[in-house]
């Protein structure tokens, strides 16, 4: 059977996922596509909660006796990781654009990954049905794209398809759609290559990804580059430097659907999973021990911010998760970074602390809440960015172009919002509409906490993205972005009087019948410094009756934070701490006495 391996790739919100829901639906995947549902390869989850691809995931369907290895990877910069192990396993691609909203920075990070592997190129500009779509102007800035990304010009021969990947329909024109996906179909059969590889040289696969299964054991995932494999053949796995370990296939699995199916031979081209291979990692090489070659491992971007992650050290630990020490969470984390391979984690001077590194808040945030779903107790601490030197000593940074698309009304917002960020305004678009884009470079340090308050300053009217540009010089420190912290005064359960008069000093993280202890954190405070509020404090009793006495007083409801927005709030001398179903804010230093030795050290230093 004839192959094309194709990837989807996309800034995040402009269809991927949606689109491959479309392809399964229309290739007798489903006994009934009707009841299939939305988004059927995002299965995990945290992505149907945040409504974003996190992991790369391959599916397979047949189109006229040609069968179509897909693979969906994520759009959001913070798991471009994902996209850069897994794109080598395709032949070509379809670069899916937004008809409304154009190439957005995540467009040209995955354009530029595409095209540096050599893949055919199949530009779709999708949801040609929005109102505000503008699939000319959308295709003109799609193309000076490809002018500026192209590595030769065959890649600036590309075919292009208009789409409404939400009714599965495509065409060559956006006024002239068919009822079905078919044209895009038979666009990605003609356009696409089939894969290269001699089927009957010795063996060799680079392993992309990996899988668990209880029962089976390690999925070890590539595609074949040269020869076949059959159960029981026997492999030399290369793995980093000169490590050479023999190993044997136990079973052969190929993608057919959403699933895989176990099949007696697999040959050059075609994406398989093995099982068998002991310790095997991404970018190990799986070989013919009598004609071993070592591939190059996959190079995928160092990261660019980091936060430390430690045991829980506040008196509630313990209450709610099954795992909480030292040697559990490094085991932990040292099983993540074997499959998320953007992430760096390394020990500390601490025994009870480790340091975490990824591209991202968000990257980070998703790590974290993944552990504490499966019964992880610890504290974090706030982002930072990594800093280098470069080769002339000096101090460097992580600098990313941010796109914000709004309305003219809040320009002003914004620009108050990002000026004591260093942000510079390198591009404003304005559509005489009302609405405006404009694009800031912004170190990776300032915009750490941005997305929340932006959310808050906007009132849900816009949007922000970011992607990482390069490193350039220190620009100097920030100006102080958040205020001062509600701190509770004494452990207890946190009552309607005490939070009456709490919430007078600013906005409250918590309701009545919460418990807290002294240290934590409970609201955010209206001025710049940090106040201690007794939330626990009753209402002295007295025999005079009040008319009112029944009244219930009423409290703002408290607002309720995210991990992401946690993370994004907290300052320095300030910790997240997560649990399996709870999250607080606390002050490292619990003891308000010893909040004042730290700040005397600080300040003395």
């Amino acid at each position: 059977m004839e192959i094309r391996n194709v990837a989807i790739i996309a800034h995040v919100d402009h269809g991927k996922t949606t689109l491959v829901d479309g392809l399964l639906k229309q290739s007798n995947v489903f006994r009934d596509p009707n009841t299939a549902g939305e988004l059927i390869l995002d299965r995990n989850e945290l992505e149907r909660e945040k409504g974003i691809t996190i992991l790369s995931k391959v599916c397979a369907v047949t189109f006229r006796g040609v069968k179509l290895n897909i693979i969906d990877t994520p759009g959001h910069a913070d798991f471009g990781g994902e996209v850069e192990r897994v794109i080598g396993m395709a032949d070509g691609c379809l670069l899916l654009v937004d008809a409304g909203e154009g190439p957005l920075p995540q467009t040209r990070f995955v354009l530029k990954t595409a095209l540096a592997a050599g893949l055919r190129p199949i530009l779709v500009v999708n949801k040609v049905d929005r109102s505000d779509a503008d699939p000319a102007a959308t295709l003109g800035a799609a193309q000076d794209l490809f002018l500026d990304l192209a590595t030769d010009a065959d890649q600036l021969d590309f075919p292009v398809l208009y789409t409404v990947g939400r009714e599965g329909r495509a065409g060559l024109a956006p006024d002239r759609l068919a009822s079905d996906l078919r044209p895009l179909f038979e666009t990605i059969v003609r356009h696409v290559p089939p894969p290269a590889g001699e089927p009957d040289g010795p063996f060799l696969l680079q392993v992309a990804a990996l899988d668990y299964d209880d029962y089976r054991g390690r999925f070890a995932i590539g595609r074949i580059r040269r020869g076949r494999v059959r159960p029981g053949d026997a492999l030399l796995r290369l793995g980093p430097g000169d490590l050479e370990v023999r190993s044997r296939a136990i079973d052969v699995f190929v993608h057919e659907g959403l699933g895989r199916v176990a099949v007696a031979e697999a040959v050059a081209g075609d994406i398989v999973a093995i099982i068998g291979i002991e310790d095997v990692g991404i970018g190990d090489t799986l070989a013919d021990p009598a004609e071993p070659i070592r591939l190059p491992r996959i190079p995928v971007g160092e990261p660019t911010v980091k936060m430390s992650l430690g045991v829980n050290t506040s008196p509630f630990s313990g209450r709610d998760g099954r795992f909480l020490t030292s040697r559990q969470l490094w085991a932990r984390l040292r099983r993540e970074v074997e499959t998320n391979v953007a992430l760096r984690v390394r020990q500390t001077d601490s025994p009870d602390t480790f340091e975490v590194a990824g591209r991202g808040e968000l990257h980070l945030a998703i790590v974290a809440e993944t552990i504490r779903r499966e019964g992880y107790e610890f504290e974090l601490g706030r982002p930072e960015v990594i800093l280098q030197r470069d080769a002339d000593g000096r101090l460097v940074e992580p600098v990313e172009r941010v796109v914000i698309d709004s309305t003219e009304r809040h320009i002003g917002v914004i620009a108050e919002l990002l000026g004591p960020r260093l942000a510079r305004l390198v591009n404003m678009q304005p559509d005489g509409k009302g609405n405006l884009r404009l694009e800031y470079e912004v170190p990776t340090r300032g915009l750490i906490g941005l997305r929340s308050a932006f959310l808050s300053a906007a009132r849900g009217e816009g949007t922000l993205w970011s992607i990482f540009l390069g490193y350039e010089p220190w620009a100097g420190p920030l100006t102080r972005t958040r205020n001062g912290a509600l701190v509770a005064h004494e452990t207890g359960w946190a009552v309607t009087y005490g939070l009456l008069n709490a919430e007078g000093r600013g906005m409250l993280f918590i309701g009545p019948g919460v418990e807290v202890y002294e240290g934590m954190i409970v609201g955010l405070n209206s001025r710049e410094e940090d106040i201690v509020v007794n939330v626990c404090k009753q209402k002295k009793m007295t025999n005079v009756r009040s008319e009112t006495k029944e009244i219930d007083v009423r409290l703002s409801p408290p607002l309720d934070l995210t991990l992401e927005q946690a993370l994004d709030l907290i300052q320095d001398d300030e910790l997240v701490e997560v649990t399996p179903h709870a999250m607080r804010l606390r002050k490292r230093h619990l003891r308000a006495g010893d909040r004042a030795r730290s700040r005397r050290v600080v300040s003395e230093v």
